[in-house]
């Protein structure tokens, strides 16, 4: 009489692949829905619009400081690249941010300063535009994805600091190029409320994108994935 055989167990299909829906990611749609909301019922303007992506580009500068600053405390070659590379992103960016504001005070805004403007021309620019509550939204959103992306997963551990520093430039980049050239069309058209709407609506499409790739990418090299 045979042994009877038992049945093999069934194998277990991976999960098919696909975008995983974070906390981060769903507070970035949120906050990206303002300016569209400010749009639709409020009126905003190409300035607004502008002055309020602007805005974020800041923020994405400010927050990645602090990832740098965050980054790989156990290294301590680290740290001693830190001393170099901290003050140079902060230097660099800060300038190509600061040149953007610019274009948008004066083409968009009308607003002319003598030299460079400070922060307290951009935050009253800000005020009078009546933005700063979407200001104070982007920056949550992003510090949602520092706190829970960052820092609460661990990726700040074993951050690569080249890849950091390097990282913001691909995504705003990008978003500079399309929104200065959407702004400039949506005023030939003479702000129209639709074509607002979609440059906001394109804006929010890049940025989840950019936002998706980046915690996709392998920013942490020597992460080890985890054994089966």
């Amino acid at each position: 009489m045979s042994t009877p055989v038992s049945p093999a167990p069934l194998a277990t299909a991976a999960p098919a692949p696909g975008l995983r829906v974070t906390p981060s990611a769903v507070v970035l749609i949120a906050a990206n829905l303002v300016p569209l909301i400010g749009v639709l019922f409020f009126g905003w303007s190409v300035f607004a619009i502008l002055l309020l992506f602007w805005a974020e580009n800041a923020i994405v500068g400010l927050f990645n400081i602090l990832r740098m600053l965050a980054a790989a405390p156990d290294n301590p070659l680290a740290w001693a690249s830190k001393v170099f590379m901290v003050p140079f992103f902060t230097f660099h960016y800060g300038m190509f941010v600061t040149v953007h504001g610019i274009f948008v005070l004066q083409l968009f805004g009308g607003i002319h300063t003598r030299g460079f403007p400070t922060a307290s021309t951009f935050w009253g620019a800000i005020q009078g535009a009546g933005i700063a509550p979407a200001v104070w939204g982007l920056a949550l959103s992003h510090a949602v994805s520092f706190a829970f992306n960052y820092i609460g997963a661990g990726q700040y551990k074993t951050a690569s600091l080249p890849m950091l520093m390097s990282r913001p430039y691909a995504r705003v980049m990008i978003l500079h190029v399309v929104i200065l050239a959407g702004g400039f069309l949506v005023m030939a058209f003479g702000s129209p409320t639709l074509p607002l709407a979609l440059l906001v609506v394109l804006k929010t499409t890049l940025d989840l994108r950019g936002h998706l790739r980046e915690h996709a990418a392998p920013l942490f090299p020597s992460a080890q994935p985890a054994a089966a």
